[in-house]
């Protein structure tokens, strides 16, 4: 497997240095990747780590110019739908998470749990994260994940609080209140390193599979 990186700031830097640590080739990084080389983009997968106004721009090009994609900008999944069909009508892979860490996956898989367990039993959820002042989306597409899930479980819409301090690289905690007790469950990150391995397993991954897929259900299911 050959990778290219859109979006060459810390998260673009961090990948780049797993790649390298795994072996695997990074045929280059770009922050302009409707200029990137076609023909080296063909047989490469692309790992995107932009901005939410960048991915909207350019999901049309790395759908069209890569042989797969994987998407770790969040901020967009209002067009979610939209970003779906122009992959499956290019016939390119694609892999999307709000979050590559193996342990906020793991948060999910709890939450999802819990949440039908106390599904009418009286309990309040509420969501609280925290990230670094350099973040362009508030709340976090983690939060906003886990709010889904919540919701499902539940039947109720739980309320998000956010945070932007200093150089936080995430934390996430999910709380269920009752008038007799709390449950609270949280993950969090000590740098950006565990995101940068999910994403990169997410790119191996790519390799003979077809369609658009979501990284939390292909680790949990």
């Amino acid at each position: 497997m050959k990778a290219v990186i859109s979006g060459y700031g810390k998260m673009g830097h961090l990948i780049e240095d797993v790649l390298r640590r795994r072996g695997i080739e990074c045929a280059g990084a770009t922050e302009d990747v409707a200029s990137f080389d076609d023909a080296v983009a063909k047989d490469c997968v692309c790992i995107d780590f932009t901005t939410p106004e960048a991915f909207r721009a350019n999901y049309p090009v790395l759908a069209k110019k890569f042989k797969a994609v994987v998407v770790g900008t969040t901020g967009w999944y209002d067009i979610k739908d939209e970003v779906i069909a122009c992959f499956e009508k290019a016939g390119t892979t694609m892999i999307w998470s709000s979050n590559y860490s193996i342990g906020v996956l793991a948060l999910f898989a709890a939450v999802e749990k819990v949440s039908g367990i106390l599904r009418d039993k009286g309990y309040v959820p509420d969501i609280h994260e925290i990230h670094h002042i350099h973040k362009l989306d508030s709340p976090s597409g983690t939060a906003k994940s886990l709010a889904s899930i919540v919701e499902e479980g539940m039947g109720v819409e739980p309320e998000i609080s956010a945070e932007r301090i200093g150089e936080v690289p995430g934390t996430h905690s999910v709380s269920f209140l009752s008038s007799c007790d709390r449950l609270t469950f949280t993950h969090e990150a000590f740098s950006r390193e565990g995101f940068a391995q999910g994403a990169v397993t997410a790119a191996l991954m790519t390799e003979g599979l077809e369609g658009v897929h979501e990284f939390k259900k292909l680790i949990l299911e």
